[in-house]
C-alpha cells in the first residue's frame, strides 16, 4: 500500500467496500449482540451483498470488457481478488449462521428443514402448502428449444431436477417470497418446548410431487436453491420524442434483462443440472460464480421474527423531545428564535413532518419547495405537500428518477404529486439531486422571509428509525436566499448563482473544501495549531485524498470517521502519519457527513448531503451548510468527540484492512458512542473523555443569533 511508480496509497473501493460489509459480518457474530439481532445483521449482510454485485461489481465488469486492453488485466485481477474476498466472506457468513441457529436452539427458538419435521409437522406443513402456497407457485419446465425465463434478481428459485421414466428434465421454480412470508412458524414436535420455524422453500421440498400436479410419473425430484444478480446499470435513450419519464420506464424494464454478474448456488447442485444452468443462463468468465449453502436471498433475515422474550432483541431507545419546539407556538415561531438541528433517530422525524404541516395551512406560507430523494411508502412527507396544495400553497417538488432501485417507486410518487396539484421537476439531465432541501416561503409584512431545511439524509420516515441523520432548521434570511437559488439552479441549469455560505456540487464544492483543506496546510507550514475532522459514509476522490495526504505530511492531525468505503491508507511512514481513521458499525446506520476544520482556533462546521466521492462532488447536485449557531457547533463537536472516543463498536481502519476493534485498556471505560449520544442528548452531560490530540482550543466564534442547545 506505499508509494509505488510515483502513487500513492490508495485502496480500491470495491475492497475497501467489501470491508465495511466484514465489519457487519462482525456484528452477526459478536456475543454480546442480542441473538435475533445478529440474525438480522446476518440479511443486512446479505442485502448489502446484493446491491455491490448488482452496482460496483457490474461497474468493475463492463471495465474489464470494454476498456483498453492493459487495463483490462488491471480490471480482471480486481474482479478475482472480488471473487476471492467474497468467497471467504460467504465462508464465514455459513460459519456464523450455524452458530446462530445454535444458539437460537439453547433459546428453544428451532429453524428446522424438512429433513427434521416429524410426522406430526409434515402433515401440518402439506396442509399449509395447500392452502396458502400452491397457487402461487408458477413452475416453469425447461427446454432447449424454448427460451429461458428471465430470472428476477430480487428473488430466489428452486433449480428442481425430475427422473421420471428413465429421462432427466429440469425445471425452475421463482420462491414467492413477496407475497408469503420467507418464516413459516409451524408447530414443535409433541411433548417438546419449543417455538419451530421452517423456511418457505422447505416446504416447498416436501411436496415437490404436489407443485407438479401430477402431470409427470415421478420417480424422483430434488430441489436447490440459486441466485442471479444482475447488473443494475440504467440505460436510457437518446430518443428526443420520449419524456424522461417514458425513456426511464424503458430503462428498468431492460434493467430486468442485464446482464448477470453473480449466480450463487447450492454447492450441492448435481452437476449436470448446474451446467445446464450456466449454459443457458450465459453465465460468463467475468461473472461470479458463488456456491453456498441450502440458503440465499438470506436478506429476509432482515426480518426475522422474534419469537422468544424481548431481551433476545436490541431494546429500542426512546425519543428524546425538543423542548424549544414543544414550548413554541408552532415550530415556525421556534425557528424565528434559533436554529434548530435535529439528529435522527435521536429525535422524532415528526418534527419535520410538522413543519410541514404547519406550513400547509398556515395562511401567511406562499410556497413550499422541496427536493425529494427516496421517501417511504405512504409517506407523511407526502401527504403534508398535497395538503399544501389543498390550501392554495404554490408546491413545487424536485423528484430524483435516478435514485438507485427506487426509480419506479418515484415514477408513481411524481405522478400522484402532478395528481395533486404539485409543480413536479424530474430532476437535472446529466445529474443526480441528492441535496436534503426546503424553503419555505412566508410573507412577513412587506417582505417575504425564509424558514429553510438543510440536511444529510432523505426525507423518509422509515430509514429515519434505523439511520443517523443531521437536519438543520434555520431562519438565516443569507442561508434561505441560497437555498432558493439552488432550487432555482434545479430548474435552470443555465442560470449561475454566487453562493457565499453554501457549497453546492457541481458548482464549487470540490473547490470550497480544498480551499479548507488547503488552509490547515498553510497553518501548519507556518507552525500554528491546525487539524481536519471528517465523518461520512464515503471516502473515495483521489484528489482529495492525496491532498489530505499533502496536509498529513505538512503536519496537520487529520480525524477521519469512515462508516463505508475509504481509499485513502491512514499510518503509512512519510505519507500518512498524522491520519486515523476509524469505522463505527452498530445498531444505527452511521450516515451523517460532518467536516471540520480548525480555522486557527475559530472552527468551522459544516453539514452534507455530499458524501466524498468524485460522483457526488462533480455529478450530482448536492449541498453543505454552514452551522453558525455556537450553541450547535458545540454540540457537533460534542457528537464528533464522543465517536471518536467509541472504543465499543470502533474499528480501526489501515492498511491491512484488518478491520480490528480499537484497543480498550483493561482499566478503561467502555464507550458505545451510539448509548452514550443518546445520554448527552437527553441530559446534557457528556461522558468523561480522554483527552484528544486534536481539539479546537478556542470556543467557537458568537454568530449572529441565539441559539439553544
Amino acid at each position: 500500500m506505499s508509494d509505488t511508480n510515483g502513487e500513492r496509497a490508495w485502496v480500491a473501493k470495491e475492497l475497501s467496500w467489501l470491508s465495511f460489509n466484514d465489519r457487519v459480518l462482525q456484528e452477526a457474530a459478536d456475543p454480546t449482540v442480542p441473538i435475533i439481532q445478529r440474525i438480522r445483521y446476518l440479511g443486512i449482510f446479505s442485502n448489502n451483498l446484493d446491491e455491490f454485485f448488482r452496482v460496483r461489481v457490474a461497474d468493475v465488469r463492463r471495465l474489464a470488457a470494454f476498456s483498453t486492453p492493459s487495463k483490462q488485466e488491471e480490471y480482471k485481477a480486481l474482479l478475482e481478488e472480488i471473487r476471492q474476498k467474497v468467497l471467504r466472506l460467504q465462508q464465514r457468513f455459513e460459519s456464523i449462521y450455524n452458530a446462530n441457529l445454535k444458539e437460537l436452539r439453547r433459546r428453544k427458538i428451532y429453524v428446522i428443514n424438512e429433513k427434521q419435521l416429524d410426522e406430526a409437522q409434515t402433515a401440518y406443513v402439506r396442509e399449509y402448502f395447500n392452502a396458502q402456497i400452491q397457487q402461487e407457485l408458477v413452475p416453469i419446465v425447461l427446454d432447449d428449444a424454448t427460451p429461458m425465463p428471465e430470472l428476477n434478481d430480487a428473488s430466489i428459485y428452486l433449480a428442481i431436477k425430475l427422473s421420471c421414466q428413465g429421462q432427466t428434465r429440469f425445471a425452475l421454480l421463482e420462491v414467492p417470497t413477496v407475497r408469503i412470508s420467507r418464516f413459516v412458524r409451524i408447530p414443535g414436535r409433541r411433548g417438546k418446548q419449543g417455538k419451530v420455524l421452517i423456511a418457505l422453500e422447505n416446504i416447498i421440498r416436501v411436496c415437490l410431487p404436489q407443485v407438479f400436479r401430477g402431470v409427470f410419473p415421478l420417480e424422483s425430484a430434488e430441489a436447490y436453491t440459486l441466485k442471479l444478480t444482475r447488473d443494475a446499470e440504467l440505460e436510457l435513450g437518446e430518443e428526443v420524442t420520449q419524456t424522461f419519464v417514458e425513456k426511464m420506464t424503458l430503462s428498468l424494464k431492460r434493467r430486468r434483462k442485464g446482464d448477470p454478474v453473480r449466480f450463487v448456488y447450492d454447492a450441492q447442485m448435481p452437476n449436470d443440472l448446474l451446467e445446464y444452468l450456466v449454459r443457458r443462463l450465459g453465465i460468463g468468465r467475468l461473472d461470479s460464480m458463488i456456491p453456498g449453502g441450502r440458503y440465499h436471498n438470506s436478506k429476509d433475515f432482515m426480518g426475522f421474527p422474534n419469537l422468544g422474550p424481548a431481551y433476545l432483541d436490541s431494546k429500542p431507545l426512546p425519543k428524546i423531545r425538543v423542548p424549544e419546539i414543544d414550548a413554541a407556538d408552532n415550530i415556525l415561531s421556534c425557528m424565528r428564535e434559533q436554529d434548530i438541528l435535529l439528529f435522527y433517530p435521536y429525535h422524532s422525524f415528526d418534527y419535520l413532518t410538522d413543519l410541514l404541516k404547519t406550513a400547509a395551512i398556515d395562511p401567511a406560507v406562499k410556497s413550499i419547495r422541496i427536493s425529494l430523494y427516496r421517501v417511504a411508502s405512504n409517506s407523511h412527507v407526502v401527504d403534508a405537500l398535497l395538503n399544501a396544495v389543498a390550501n392554495h400553497k404554490e408546491v413545487t417538488v424536485v423528484v430524483e428518477l435516478q435514485a438507485r432501485f427506487d426509480e419506479e417507486a418515484n415514477i408513481a410518487l411524481s405522478q400522484r404529486l402532478t395528481d395533486g396539484g404539485a409543480n413536479v421537476i424530474l430532476g437535472v439531465p446529466g445529474l443526480k439531486v441528492h441535496s436534503k432541501l426546503i424553503s419555505i416561503a412566508r410573507q412577513e409584512g412587506s417582505v417575504q422571509k425564509y424558514y429553510s431545511h438543510v440536511g444529510t439524509g432523505n426525507f423518509n420516515e422509515k430509514t429515519a428509525e434505523v439511520y443517523t441523520d443531521f437536519s438543520l432548521l434555520t431562519y438565516d434570511q443569507e442561508i434561505g436566499d441560497e437555498v432558493a437559488k439552488v432550487f432555482d439552479f434545479i430548474a435552470y441549469t443555465y442560470k449561475r448563482h454566487e453562493f457565499k455560505h453554501l457549497a453546492v456540487s457541481p458548482l464549487n464544492s470540490r473547490d470550497r473544501v480544498l480551499e479548507h483543506v488547503d488552509a490547515e496546510i498553510a497553518a501548519a507550514r507556518r507552525g500554528e495549531d491546525c487539524g481536519i475532522t471528517l465523518k461520512c459514509n464515503n471516502l473515495v476522490d483521489r484528489e482529495l485524498v492525496d491532498r489530505l495526504y499533502t496536509a498529513s505530511q505538512a503536519g496537520v492531525p487529520v480525524r477521519l470517521i469512515v462508516r463505508g468505503m475509504c481509499s485513502l491508507v491512514p499510518g503509512v511512514a512519510g505519507l500518512s502519519d498524522n491520519i486515523e481513521a476509524i469505522s463505527i458499525v452498530d445498531g444505527f446506520l452511521e450516515h451523517p457527513r460532518v467536516y471540520i476544520f480548525h480555522n486557527a482556533g475559530q472552527p468551522k462546521y459544516f453539514i452534507s448531503s455530499a458524501d466524498l466521492m468524485t460522483r457526488n462532488i462533480d455529478f450530482r447536485v448536492e449541498v453543505s451548510c454552514p452551522i453558525y449557531s455556537p450553541a450547535l457547533q458545540q454540540r457537533i463537536q460534542n457528537i464528533i468527540d464522543i465517536q471518536w472516543a467509541d472504543n465499543v463498536k470502533a474499528r480501526v481502519i489501515d492498511a491491512a484492512q484488518s478491520n480490528d476493534f480499537r484497543p480498550r485498556k483493561k482499566s478503561a471505560q467502555k464507550l458505545r458512542s451510539q448509548l452514550q449520544i443518546h445520554s448527552y442528548l437527553e441530559t446534557g452531560k457528556l461522558p468523561r473523555l480522554a483527552k484528544l490530540d486534536y481539539r479546537p482550543r478556542s470556543k467557537p466564534k458568537k454568530a449572529k443569533k441565539k441559539s439553544a442547545d
